[in-house]
């Protein structure tokens, strides 16, 4: 039998979430494998359409940011969200979001304010996860198996070892780790073989997909091109993505609430009513892309060294495209922990804040996704009968039913608060001090450096991103230059505890940043903050490494 394949760290599918995770660890310098069915080059599903604010600063810090930039819909193609009586009818109203070419320079729209150096991109995952997996596959330490099927694993208290096969050779394959995630999707064998069991909502919605390519659909639009097309009227309602820009689609069909079957309806007969287009009008299907919407959290993302990230631990309707971007989350959250206990600084222990910090915030994102579905579906099935009508009686309805479509839906397109509203209000590894967080919507929030909640970027005054001068493990941020941080960093360094710090120049940081230190975490959370220096610097290192319970212990 082959020799065992020896890593630190072995992921499990190489999907946007699995290859983010490997590339931070890698460039963290920890070893990883990544095991992945698919043929190396062999496309995903056309699925996720939308790369958020906060996956893109991680993706500038992993430095494939502008890379992705460069792909998807073409340069100048509105990535706008046009809501029509169909794709080729009457608009009721339009979210304007800046072309990738202005991305970084547009001002004045809905979608044009992001307190951040990256604001978000369309992008389907098609053309996405090409990008990610060519920067990947280049990084020191990291190796990516194709075509490797993981059956099993077994685990104890010095690693994982893992067992399956070549899917070409059907030569088995061992690999012999310390950390196992499993970021194998919403049909994860790795959360089953730890136990874990999805809990929540089962259907919220049916949608039947279809991916397909129709040269001639762009010509018959009478308003200009949109990256979302959604149609309503009273036959069928549904969302058209555009995939290349110029001819291929993506088209959801909304099933109503007796159409519990993907073919309950024709699914030609539909594609038309919500293109809008007659029998003679000719498309080519492609793939059919039909799910189902659910709401469902895994009652735990952990069982000793095997963790779950992404689908494997979370699945809900995409609305506000945050399906995708919160598993990169938690592979962010996830990373930099296992990176600072492999190195030997961060506590065994501490790798529970995974859990703690990632499981409540699942929770509330998952329940904001769903509560915009049904408000959404309420809509569809509410579209007015006149909406379609000649003259001023139809003029009045749709313009009726464009203002409430922008209101409801601006939220979800330009949703601030999901980026950076959310905290971590319960983490073992933050040092509170009695102020609360400040609450957030979809689409507000507050930027703030109580501890827990997302370390607020500003631009320094020589031009700098905040997020670029950070440190890659913890930055304190020093307001005064004069400020003595030589206890501080002391500390640090008797407990291993890499820690940089910066001085902060940034004429936007007033009234901002209210404290003279602010310690930020490797993921850009506040883990701290002060006016002094705490009186015993290193209790706060090892509250913030996670060895501040065992040593309570050890003196209990």
């Amino acid at each position: 039998m082959n020799e065992p394949i020896e890593t630190q760290v072995l992921v499990v599918g190489a999907g946007p979430v699995g290859l983010s995770l490997a590339m931070d660890l890698a460039q963290r310098g920890i070893q990883v494998v990544v095991a992945e069915t698919r043929h190396r080059g062999e496309p995903p599903n056309v699925k996720c359409n939308h790369v958020s604010a906060r996956s893109m600063e991680i993706f500038r810090r992993l430095g494939v940011a502008r890379a992705l930039r460069d792909a998807g819909l073409p340069a100048d193609y509105p990535n706008d969200v046009s809501y029509r009586t169909s794709f080729t009818g009457e608009e009721l109203s339009r979210i304007p979001i800046p072309a990738r070419q202005d991305r970084y320079t547009a001002q004045g729209g809905p979608d044009t304010w992001w307190p951040t150096p990256e604001p978000p991109h369309r992008i389907n995952q098609i053309y996405l996860e090409p990008v990610l997996f060519a920067h990947a596959e280049k990084q020191p330490g990291l190796r990516i198996l194709n075509r490797t099927r993981i059956d099993g694993f077994v685990q104890d208290a010095d690693g994982v070892r893992a067992t399956g096969v070549d899917l070409d050779t059907e030569a088995p394959v061992r690999i012999h780790c310390q950390y196992l995630i499993g970021c194998d999707g919403g049909r994860s064998g790795i959360r089953r073989q730890i136990g874990a069991k999805l809990a929540g909502t089962e259907v919220v919605g049916r949608v039947q997909s279809t991916y397909f390519r129709a040269p001639s659909l762009l010509g018959l639009a009478k308003n200009r091109p949109a990256w979302a097309t959604f149609s309503l009227n009273p036959r069928r309602s549904g969302n058209v993505y555009a995939i290349d820009g110029r001819e291929t689609w993506l088209l959801h069909n909304y099933l109503k609430a007796d159409e519990t079957e993907f073919d309950s309806v024709d699914r030609d007969w539909a594609i038309r009513e919500i293109l809008g287009v007659g029998p003679d009008f000719r498309y080519e299907i492609l793939s059919k892309e039909d799910w189902v919407g659910r709401r469902l959290v895994a009652d735990k993302f952990r069982d000793r060294r095997v963790f779950i990230c992404g689908d494997a631990s979370h699945l809900w309707v995409p609305m506000a495209g945050y399906g995708m971007n919160a598993g990169i989350a938690d592979a962010m959250n996830l990373s930099w922990l296992l990176a600072g206990h492999l190195k030997g600084w961060l506590a065994e222990s501490a790798l529970g804040a995974y859990e703690a910090e990632r499981l409540p915030i699942t929770e509330q994102v998952s329940k904001f996704a769903m509560n915009h579905a049904l408000a959404l579906q309420k809509q569809r099935e509410g579209v007015p009968e006149g909406i379609e009508a000649p003259g001023k009686d139809g003029a009045t309805a749709r313009a009726a039913a464009g203002a409430a479509l922008y209101e409801l839906n601006v939220r979800q397109y330009c949703c601030g608060g999901l980026n950076f509203g959310y905290f971590y209000d319960a983490s073992p590894l933050i040092a509170y001090d009695g102020e609360s967080q400040p609450g957030y919507t979809m689409n507000e929030f507050t930027p703030s450096t109580v501890p827990g909640c997302r370390t607020p970027h500003v631009w320094l005054d020589d031009g700098r991103s905040l997020y670029d001068a950070l440190g890659p493990d913890y930055t304190l941020l020093r307001f005064d230059a004069t400020a003595d941080t030589a206890p501080l960093e002391a500390a640090a360094r008797a407990r291993g505890l890499p820690l940089s710090v910066l001085d902060v120049k940034a004429e936007g940081a007033a009234g901002l940043y209210t404290h003279r230190f602010v310690l930020s975490r490797p993921d850009q959370h506040v883990a701290w903050r002060g006016d002094t220096l705490p009186d015993d610097p290193l209790a706060l290192v090892d509250l913030v490494r996670g060895a501040a319970a065992r040593l309570q212990a050890e003196h209990a």
